[in-house]
């Protein structure tokens, strides 16, 4: 068993009332501004990471610390109700909240897309979409949430996302596992990217990033003309415009942002299913972030240009697939 503040679980639980007093979920209605009315779950693990689910944003994670320290980014649009989706075009930057992470798809992601599956916006619709819950809990073990995505619609896709997030009590982790079945009738597009968004103060001006990729190419000629720098974080620049990086995965899937002044490094590791891994670097004024990306297709163009360069995956009728995200954060 795990130890919390030095002590073992077991012997912490003696020194307490109840095992909410280092480990919990607490189960929260947003009251005000764009999230009113949205639930939100806020966990709290017993080893520093405390970090905030949203149920009705298709269990995705907002804001998140370690040790009181910041880890995501958070915009300006704040993590809003589902109501407030605009599915046209870009409409997904309306209210795209940044957070610890963002799932993209999972019919499509990148740009929106109007082809033979229909019409989506940016990074389609599960972000948006409301989970069933199905647990929340912490034990002496653990603290863990589940549920189910379903992104459907009549005579269209069939798709059930069943997401369990956890973290060992104790601990300076936390795992999401993905679980997509193809509930339908026919073949479905599957297209699913994990938007991690880092942020100030982990990202900050002499922050590096390692990344053991197999390859990597630039986007456009923003992400050339950078490409040597890649890897580098400076401190925020007016007008700066956004590099973005596609790496093919090697042998070990990891992103490693290590932050030497504040002795704080955080690890991203991703499943063998998601062969590719998207940077975002956007070190602009007030769009001060690091996107890393794991990605079940390296197709950064949209599910068009996935279909046309033989790059889309499917999922057959009665068909599953797992992904399996982690992140670590740790002292240096």
């Amino acid at each position: 068993m795990s130890e919390v503040f030095g002590v073992a679980v077991a012997d912490a639980l003696q020194r307490v009332g109840s095992l909410d007093q280092f480990a919990r979920v607490d189960s929260l209605v947003e009251a005000d501004g764009p999230g009113r009315g949205a639930r939100l779950l806020r966990v709290v693990n017993g080893g520093g990471l405390e970090f905030d689910v949203h149920p009705d944003r298709g269990l995705d994670i907002g804001a998140a610390s370690f040790q009181g320290v910041p880890l995501a980014w958070l915009s300006s649009t704040g993590i809003g109700a589902p109501s407030l989706y605009d599915p046209v075009g870009r409409g997904w930057l309306r209210t795209f909240g940044g957070g610890l992470v963002t799932t993209c798809g999972l019919d499509s992601f990148g740009p929106p897309a109007d082809d033979e599956d229909g019409v989506v916006g940016m990074h389609g619709r599960v972000s948006h979409l409301p989970a069933r819950l199905t647990t929340v809990e912490a034990t002496a073990e653990r603290v863990l949430v589940a549920g189910t995505v379903r992104q459907t619609a009549v005579f269209a896709e069939n798709l059930a996302l069943r997401r369990v997030i956890s973290s060992e009590v104790g601990s300076n982790a936390l795992t999401i596992t993905d679980n997509v079945t193809n509930e339908g009738a026919t073949e479905s597009p599957l297209m699913v990217l994990y938007h991690v968004n880092l942020g100030w103060p982990l990202l900050d001006e002499g922050t590096s990033l390692d990344i053991p990729s197999a390859a990597v190419t630039p986007r456009d000629p923003d992400a050339e003309a950078g490409f040597d720098a890649r890897y580098e974080i400076d401190a925020p620049v007016d007008g700066f415009r956004e590099q973005v990086y596609i790496h093919e995965a090697g042998a070990e899937r990891y992103a490693r942002v290590t932050n030497p002044a504040r002795g704080l490094a955080l690890t991203l590791r991703y499943s063998d299913t998601l062969p590719a891994l998207f940077e975002w670097k956007m070190t602009a004024t007030k769009h001060y972030v690091l996107g890393l990306e794991p990605a079940n297709t390296p197709e950064i163009n949209g599910r068009a240009a996935a279909r046309a360069n033989g790059r889309l995956p499917h999922l057959q009728p009665g068909e599953s697939i797992t992904y399996q995200v982690s992140i670590e954060v740790g002292r240096i």
